[in-house]
């Protein structure tokens, strides 16, 4: 049971004696529910805008995916700076300040005349404001919880799903009704929600708490003299014995009480109540660049690099692909939601999968990117409204496998663990970021030179096979660096300690001759 070591305002710190696995950590899950459904939610949704952005600027496939490219990449290629300033700030400042980024990005974009306009708003503004928004939330989310860390982040990170669930055919019907644009200004309203969610979030503190040992009481002086003689067989004369005993003065019979030694520092002009000060705590580093030289990151961070290449296009392109296939504009939001319904369930089941003990987790996530790209091979194939629901609902089971739990891993032993995940989850999106700038628009060159969809979600299948390649070589990375380091410690002990000193095998034997020599010696005098 957590016990609270310090109870603090609404607005202070949650301090526990250890991870609360529950607590307020429940809201702060809410709240992560929340913000995933207003940035990543948003995100994928952003489809049903596609061809009214076509239409209205005249722009090609390529072009339009750079507003999401654009976005994606600078929420990712600013995860460091969303790291260091929730080191600075804190995690709840950062993340309100990113909601009225979010907020005013979407709205501004609603009056944007050129697509160009939509770069920068949503590109840039929005895009800044999804990164200062979401990171800081998991990583919060991941210190609250512990046994229930995987189980309670894949649950919470469902709030995507939902959102592209409703979103996409809400925001469709709204269309019709009062055109895109008016819409989307709708949407940038709706995302102030995010401020609201970032004030939940109560920065937590884990602080051991002080176990104080009942002291046994003290056993009066003479007889604990003449039980140190009986085990050492010496008497106060052998103090050349070469076993380690405490004869000292202090302990002789006839002094009634031994000096304490806290007094000590009394001789050497040291105040007494130096020694109860406590050590000033090192300062947090803003941002650990250590993560990488640890070979299991590296090639955790080359996986998430190419594994982000199969995680937006599809969502972007399905909708196009259906209505290439002769599919209205009806059920192809339709065909989008099955998707994320599916994406709901494929993140619950990794969360009760990966919270079992024990298991290896990096391989369960192994496993799931294989059968990612196997779905994104299978797209291609898919003909009629059927066969494409199919395919999506697949797709969306296996894509939450792996997208609701490829940042959470970071806080595992096998990848970097939790000391380190703020900085690491830091560094490892801001890899993602190249990937995150060139998939949509790689997808839409080879759309538009092609003139086939198929084409986007072969290169995202392509991307999803690399980033399996490199999961697969973290856990021999981990062993083989841990191995490495621990021959490398005991070679350092080894040459600084010394050969053990040679003590003659009757050194016991020689000391009690010399207690019995002094014994009959006294004998003699008398």
């Amino acid at each position: 049971m957590t016990v609270k070591a310090v109870k603090m305002p609404c607005t202070s710190a949650n301090v526990y004696t250890k991870v609360p696995d529950g607590g307020w950590g429940w809201t702060v899950a809410f709240a992560f529910f929340v913000v995933e459904a207003l940035t990543y939610g948003i995100i994928k949704s952003f489809g049903v805008f596609f061809n009214d952005l076509m239409e209205s600027f005249d722009e090609t496939n390529s072009r339009i995916s750079w507003i999401i490219s654009i976005c994606v990449f600078v929420q990712t290629f600013t995860a460091p700076l969303s790291t260091v300033l929730s080191n600075r700030f804190g995690h709840r400042l950062v993340v309100m300040a990113g909601g009225l980024l979010v907020s005013a990005g979407m709205v501004i974009a609603s009056f944007a005349r050129s697509v160009v306009e939509m770069y920068v708003t949503i590109g840039v503004v929005s895009g800044l404001g999804y990164c200062l928004s979401f990171l800081p939330t998991v990583t919060i989310l991941s210190q609250y919880f512990d046994k229930r860390r995987s189980l309670v982040t894949a649950v919470a990170s469902t709030g995507e799903c939902f959102a592209v669930f409703s979103f996409a055919p809400a925001i469709t019907a709204l269309k019709e009704q009062i055109g895109w644009r008016y819409s989307m200004l709708s949407v940038g309203v709706l995302q102030l929600g995010i401020t609201a969610c970032g004030s939940l979030l109560r920065p937590i503190v884990i602080r051991e708490q002080e176990e104080v040992k009942a002291q046994p009481p003290e056993e009066p002086t003479e007889t604990k003299y003449m039980l140190e003689n009986e085990q050492t067989c010496t008497s106060i004369e052998s103090i050349d014995s070469g076993v380690d005993i405490t004869t000292s003065p202090s302990n002789v019979p006839g002094k009634t009480k031994a000096e304490p030694k806290s007094e000590e520092p009394k001789q050497h002009g040291q105040n007494p109540t130096d020694n109860n000060s406590t050590p000033p705590e090192p300062k947090t580093k803003l941002l650990d660049f250590s993560v990488m030289r640890d070979y299991s990151f590296i090639c955790y961070a080359f996986f998430g690099l190419f594994a982000t290449l199969g995680f937006f296009a599809p969502s972007l392109y399905i909708i196009p692909l259906s209505r290439s296939l002769g599919i209205g504009k009806d059920h192809s939001a339709y065909i989008l939601s099955a998707m994320a319904i599916a994406e709901v369930f494929g993140r619950i089941f990794a969360g009760w999968l990966l919270n079992k003990k024990p298991i290896r987790k990096i391989y369960i996530e192994l496993i799931c990117v294989i059968l990612l790209a196997v779905a994104l091979v299978a797209f291609p194939f898919a003909s009629g409204f059927w066969g494409l629901m199919i395919c999506s609902v697949y797709f969306g089971f296996m894509l939450g496998t792996v997208a609701g739990t490829h940042i959470p891993l970071l806080a595992e032993d096998d990848v970097v663990g939790i000391e380190r995940m703020s900085s690491a989850a830091g560094v490892y999106v801001f890899i993602q970021s190249l990937a995150g700038l060139a998939g949509p628009p790689l997808a839409g060159v080879l759309v538009d030179t092609t003139k086939n969809y198929s084409s986007a979600f072969y290169s995202c299948a392509a991307g999803m096979v690399l980033g399996a390649v490199f999961l697969a070589l973290v856990r021999p990375c981990k062993t083989g660096l841990c191995h490495q380091q621990q021959q490398q410690q005991q070679q350092v002990e080894e040459s600084t300690a010394g050969p053990p000193p040679e003590l003659p095998d009757d050194f016991i034997d020689m000391d009690i001759g010399k207690a019995e020599n002094s014994g009959k010696g006294s004998d003699s005098v008398v």
